[in-house]
């Protein structure tokens, strides 16, 4: 099951939990007020036929996937490669991850620009708006198996910040001031 927290300030090693002592859990309805991301569990293990993603993929109109493996083994230059995922950064479009086996850590930037780290492990799906700050990190497992989702074809290219002036960026700032819809919390 996740677990959400505010992290300390920056740190040397990105997989380690980096927790405010003792931690400050923060609740998933919180995550989502103070940043838009969403959380749901799915049936990891039965995923394709999962009743609640179907919902999902249906109502935010996924019709791409595909599946990644981050570990020593997949990556090529794996150490280069995590360092590149965890470079603050944002894109056009929303992140949404299942991730099937394994875990890691997303952390995304609140209204205070203080970092939030989200530990996913097996069965948590979580989808990060389009315009908010974040990044990536495996954490001392150094592996994950996820699916990856898109509305049409992928587009998956990270914006790093400094990008205030992107459109993706002002209209999550504005969600962000005014508050997330709630549309979606039906799901």
């Amino acid at each position: 099951m996740v677990k959400v927290w505010y992290m300390d300030k920056e740190d040397n090693d990105q997989r380690l939990e980096h927790h405010i002592k003792p931690p400050h859990y923060i609740s998933l309805e919180e995550l989502y007020k103070k940043t838009g991301v969403e959380y749901f569990f799915i049936n990891s293990k039965n995923y394709e036929e999962d009743e609640l993603l179907s919902t999902i993929r249906k109502r935010r109109n996924y019709t791409f996937e595909d599946e990644i493996t981050c570990s020593k083994l997949c990556i090529s230059e794996f150490e280069s490669k995590l360092k590149t995922f965890y470079v603050e950064h944002l894109h056009t479009d929303e992140e949404i991850r299942l991730v099937l086996d394994g875990s890691g850590y997303f952390d995304v930037r609140d209204g205070s620009d203080n970092w939030i780290r989200i530990a996913v492990e097996t069965g948590d799906l979580i989808i990060i708006p389009a315009g908010i700050y974040h990044r990536f990190t495996l954490d001392t497992q150094n592996y994950i198996r996820a699916k990856r989702y898109f509305i049409g074809e992928p587009i998956w290219h990270p914006y790093n910040r400094p990008a205030e002036h992107m459109e993706c960026r002002q209209k999550y700032l504005l969600n962000q001031n005014k508050g997330f819809p709630l549309a979606n919390k039906d799901d």
